[in-house]
């Protein structure tokens, strides 16, 4: 292998020699110290070999003197790549720029892995690693105890964090704080009340007194679960805990405006492509002075991030950035009932989700929409399940025991 690479670097000739007694020039390349190799015999008279690129010219002068005809078959090697493309100005630039951006991309930072982190979210530990220059591009050496620091006083859910990097990527190790139950005071006594009319379909009861059975209809601010339990020594009170399920009927009515500036359909005004490297943090516009992703109105945008590795699967540092934007005419019009509906119903449907929670579900749900004037009014009328408890803290008076 070591030779095979030298003698790539120093460059090779494949030769071809034919002669009466081809054993006279293998012992005049002997004599003259030509080192050869790769030898095959084509027939009787003729024979192929490789020798140093350097000791063509001796060969040629030592068989000047013999009968023996010499054929350069095919010149390899770095000394021959560089006679074939030294003119080729551009290339080489892209060769040089590749080798320089290989070299800054094995000292600098291109990817993050976070692990171990559970209630902490991933982008929180990526801005505050930034804020203290362990950011996308910036250099791979880490200083971990003066990042460990600063990280746990701006963290305080996080007890221990290190940095640990492998090729280009750094691997964010966390360790998060487990924090103990919390204790109730006996003094912390409260109720379980509705947070909105509703009909009971399931209680889970893990302390207090249950004040109403599925199937009962309850309304807002009415105790569910009380805290204050009658025995034969006088009343008990405790901290009411539990999740009653109800189900639950809405009506909301949002205006959808029909009037609105429209674009034109057919063909855009103008078409423009703007191009941008992404070098770690750093854009760079191309042509340089045009930014891109600059906000422009009336118009549509379709944008395509492209990354960029070696054929042998070296990822680059770079990501080229390609937006199309089609520039379109627009006017004053009135949109289409359909569509100011569709809008109105995701509105609602938003804020119907945002009530009932991530718990909650929707049994069923209706839409309608009439026309007043320059709106539509989209009406949701849904029936739900969800989870009406609420904490009400319960005080104690010391003349009425409540």
């Amino acid at each position: 292998m070591y030779r095979k690479v030298l003698n790539y670097l120093r460059g090779q000739v494949t030769v071809e020699v034919e002669s009466a007694a081809p054993e006279r020039v293998l012992n005049l390349c002997a004599a003259h110290g030509i080192p050869f190799w790769g030898l095959t015999w084509l027939s009787e008279l003729r024979l192929r070999a490789a020798i140093d690129r350097a000791e063509l010219p001796r060969l040629r002068q030592g068989l000047t003197q013999t009968d023996a005809v010499l054929t350069v078959v095919r010149t390899e090697g770095a000394p021959e790549v560089w006679r074939q493309y030294r003119r080729r100005y551009v290339l080489l630039a892209a060769a040089g720029l590749l080798m320089l951006m290989m070299a800054l991309g094995s000292t600098h930072i291109w990817a993050f892995q976070v692990t171990g982190n559970d209630t902490v979210p991933t982008e929180t530990i990526l801005r505050t690693l930034e804020k203290y220059g362990v950011a996308l591009g910036a250099r791979s050496r880490i200083r971990q105890e003066e990042l460990r620091n600063h990280v746990l006083l701006e963290l305080p859910d996080v007890v221990w964090l290190t940095v640990n990097m492998r090729g280009c990527t750094a691997h964010v190790q966390v360790v998060e704080r487990v924090r103990p139950p919390h204790l109730y005071r006996d003094s912390d006594v409260q109720n379980i009340v509705a947070a909105r009319d509703g009909l009971i379909t399931k209680i889970e009861a893990l302390d207090g007194v249950t004040c109403a059975a599925v199937g009962e209809t309850v309304q807002a601010g009415q105790v569910l679960l009380s805290g204050v339990a009658d025995s034969p020594r006088g009343c008990r009170y405790m901290r009411a805990t539990g999740r009653i399920w109800a189900r639950t009927w809405y009506e909301w009515t949002v205006p959808v405006p029909l009037e609105t500036v429209l674009k034109d359909g057919t063909e855009p005004v103008k078409t423009r492509t703007h191009t941008a490297l992404d070098l770690g943090r750093h854009r760079i516009a191309l042509p340089a002075g045009d930014s891109i992703l600059q906000g422009r109105e009336n118009c549509d945008k379709i944008i395509q991030y492209r990354g960029m590795q070696l054929p042998f699967g070296l990822r680059l540092p770079v990501t080229l950035v390609t937006e199309t934007v089609a520039e379109r005419a627009v006017y004053d019009g009135e949109r289409p009932e359909d569509e100011a509906r569709a809008e109105g119903q995701k509105q609602l449907e938003a804020q119907l989700a945002q009530t009932i929670g991530d718990d909650g579900r929707v049994l069923k749900a209706y839409v309608s929409a009439r026309r007043q004037g320059a709106y539509l009014m989209v009406t949701l009328r849904a029936e739900c399940e969800e989870q009406i408890g609420v904490d009400a803290p319960l005080t104690i008076t010391s003349d009425t025991g409540r």
